[in-house]
């Protein structure tokens, strides 16, 4: 079924709506237009799956556990247009928090092989097994559902696609990935300010 035909029928309802089916963000804004009753903050789209292929990248590079990494970005689209950012993003060591980057040790990697990997890992899977990746979208969804119900651990953001009220140069009204916690006692979006780094590739 059509993003307006879900529109259409979700209108009379009061829910929080998480849009997976790819273009996501776009079926997220047409689902927006269809449902107006339904308000801006309830309505989200899939980019945690984009967000822990991130994590898993770097946890495999530094042979740490993918949950001692935390706090990449996913910013914009759930697409090879996406933007995945570590500058912000830090690991769980027996000496505290460290920076990916310095961890790493290697800007080079950091600024190509692994932002193309995660841009493009869908088209990969779906190449190598001639079936996509149902599971992992499926259980993203589920980390996506329980942050936003449950709320986000202390000092831990996720990324989500939610509508753009203007941060960060986004115009309004956009459906984009950010960097957000989520307040437990609410389910409320909460952008997390990071300063923005330049890099020249």
């Amino acid at each position: 079924m059509c993003p307006n035909c879900f529109g259409s029928h979700l209108d009379s309802f009061s829910m929080q709506v998480l849009v997976i089916a790819n273009p996501a963000n776009t079926n997220a804004l047409i689902l927006k237009e269809f449902a107006p009753s339904i308000p801006e903050k309830n309505i989200t789209c899939l980019t945690r799956l984009d967000h822990n292929r991130a994590l898993g990248q770097i946890s495999e590079k530094l042979y740490v556990h993918v949950s001692d990494v935390k706090n990449v970005i996913i910013w914009g689209n759930h697409s090879s247009s996406q933007y995945p950012d570590v500058n912000h993003a830090t690991v769980s060591t027996c000496n505290g928090q460290k920076s990916v980057r310095e961890l790493v040790g290697d800007d080079k990697w950091l600024d190509t092989e692994f932002i193309t990997t995660v841009q493009q890992r869908g088209s990969a899977i779906i190449k190598a097994r001639k079936l996509s990746s149902a599971l992992s979208a499926a259980s993203s969804a589920c980390d996506h559902i329980r942050d936003w119900v449950l709320g986000t651990p202390k000092g831990t953001w996720v990324s989500m696609g939610v509508y753009s009220d203007g941060s960060y140069g986004i115009p309004p009204g956009l459906i984009y990935s950010f960097q957000l916690r989520v307040k437990k006692e609410n389910g409320r979006l909460c952008k997390v300010s990071v300063g923005i780094f330049y890099r020249s590739f």
